[in-house]
């Protein structure tokens, strides 16, 4: 019996954006050596538009950084932009300010970014 052939599936927008995520993710959170203190100007390949340079100093500048180079940082950016404890200290508020499809990578990835309450019992 002959069977018509059959394209293999779509990946669906989300599965796409997953991936994409997924794969810039570093190994631990310890990898991400990026600095707390002073102004951080981001390469063009990350903020193309608007603001570029980042007072790490203003609470604000700084959630807004965090939010672009999660966004649109490949894995080289994050580990050299992001510090693993701001990253920690500002998750509750900024994984509020990120898209589910990050927010999701990310907490999966690294249990303890997970809201307290969230794991599975």
């Amino acid at each position: 019996m002959v069977t018509p052939y059959s394209p293999a599936p779509t990946p669906s927008a989300a599965e796409v954006l997953h991936t994409r995520y997924a794969s810039r993710l570093p190994a631990t959170l310890e990898e991400l050596a990026g600095p707390a203190h002073g102004v951080v100007d981001l390469p063009l390949h990350v903020a193309w538009s608007g603001l570029r340079s980042y007072d790490l100093d203003r609470p604000r500048l700084r959630m807004g950084m965090y939010r672009t180079v999660l966004a649109e940082g490949q894995h080289e950016d994050l580990v050299k932009l992001l510090n693993r404890d701001l990253l920690l200290a500002q998750w509750p508020v900024l994984r509020t300010l990120i898209s589910r499809h990050i927010r999701q990578v990310w907490e999966d990835a690294f249990p303890e970014l997970a809201p307290v309450g969230s794991a599975a019992a």
